[in-house]
């Protein structure tokens, strides 16, 4: 059986986790912390950089940073993961839904102003498979109506909109390094800052509300209890385990985007005869890889085609259900304008088996499958 996501592994994750835990210091901001955090500014030139225990712990902190209260609103897409629309709920406020791009699977910067009210404080955007938003236009509604925009960009490190790094763009950005994303360390994530006059606030909510960080660094004798805050920081062997795959970045991402690419120029052809549709990259956007799916017609199409791939041991899955059509998004939310392409396009994505040991006798393996069902 072909799996649909394999962790990334370098086989020398062990060494940094052993070395991690010769240094005594196995909770966190430790060695292995810092330098994944000094990376991850090295790489995209954000002011400052928080580990933390999963993306969906970042967004709660950016959703806390930009003092989200009860009754507020904030603009989002509905095809996105409940972490996305979590953050901000936990604080009282409510989910306004706006409809998809149907090329890029991405919120429509045309329809967002159309939903901003009196009420409305921030924008959540995604990027969907590591293809950036319209960030230019997203960022001019937002600063004609003062409103605060974090990037969920969970699945987009190494991406970048006309040069500039995803997650650098917004006021913070949200990174994950799940299992299945390109970098793992299990279950983590960071935190971007682009003003540096946020990281003082942004250090004591993630050190429970105290400046033991600046404690750590030797500016202050002592640590006191400055604001409220939590536990956001991941343990040292996480990050040492992240960062063994870090010193291998370049040779990872190449490998992905190699398989993306092979299974674009395979499938082609099927796209060129109307039967599927293939990801759309917009000029100005650098992806990396990180997962590949095709359009199907329809969901009677894509639920025959899955089964068609499991009987030829290739596991294939589709993505988010709309989060307005949920229970959930249903109480804490409303659908501004028309769902002309959130469900229809979410009943069709199918995403193939995406990560860094699928070998390219794989990827032709599971194109050629596809092929068949389609000549069938």
């Amino acid at each position: 059986m072909i799996r649909f996501n394999v962790p990334p592994y370098t086989g020398k994750e062990m060494e940094n986790v052993q070395q991690a835990i010769e240094n005594m210091h196995i909770c966190g901001d430790g060695e292995f912390t810092r330098k994944c955090s000094e990376y991850l500014e090295r790489i995209t030139g954000t002011a400052r950089c928080l580990l933390t225990t999963s993306c969906t712990h970042a967004l709660e902190m950016a959703a806390l940073l930009c003092n989200l209260r009860e009754g507020d609103e904030v603009i989002l897409p509905s095809y996105t993961f409940v972490s996305t629309a979590n953050a901000f709920v936990l604080r009282g406020a409510k989910a306004v839904f706006v409809d998809i791009r149907p090329d890029t699977m991405n919120i429509d910067e045309t329809l967002i102003e159309e939903a901003v009210t009196e009420k409305t404080r921030a924008i959540f955007l995604v990027h969907y498979a590591g293809v950036a938003c319209e960030m230019d236009s997203i960022m001019e509604i937002a600063r004609r109506h003062h409103l605060m925009v974090v990037e969920d960009a969970a699945q987009a490190i190494m991406c970048s909109y006309k040069g500039k790094a995803l997650g650098t763009i917004g006021n913070y950005g949200c990174y994950s390094f799940h299992e299945t994303k390109n970098f793992s360390m299990g279950e983590g994530g960071a935190l971007l800052i682009r003003n540096p006059d946020d990281i003082e606030k942004a250090e004591i909510l993630r050190e429970k509300g105290t400046d033991r960080s600046k404690f750590y660094r030797g500016q202050v004798d002592k640590y006191r209890w400055m604001n409220f805050g939590s536990s956001y920081l991941p343990s040292d062997m996480n990050a040492a385990y992240l960062y063994t795959q870090f010193e291998m970045a370049e040779e990872i991402n190449a490998a992905r985007l190699a398989r993306w690419n092979q299974y674009y120029e395979l499938l082609k052809p099927l796209k060129e005869t109307g039967r599927i549709e293939l990801p759309v990259i917009p000029e100005g956007c650098v992806h990396n890889g990180h997962m590949f799916y095709i359009k199907t017609k329809d969901m009677q199409e894509r639920t025959r085609l899955i089964d068609f791939m499991k009987k030829n041991d290739i596991l294939t899955v589709f993505h988010y259900v709309p989060l307005h059509s949920a229970p959930a998004g249903m109480g804490f939310g409303r659908f501004c304008g028309e769902d002309k392409y959130t469900t229809r396009e979410s009943e069709r994505l199918l995403r193939l088996p995406m990560f860094y040991q699928l070998t390219a006798e794989q990827t032709e393996y599971i194109a050629g499958k596809v092929k068949e069902f389609y000549e069938a």
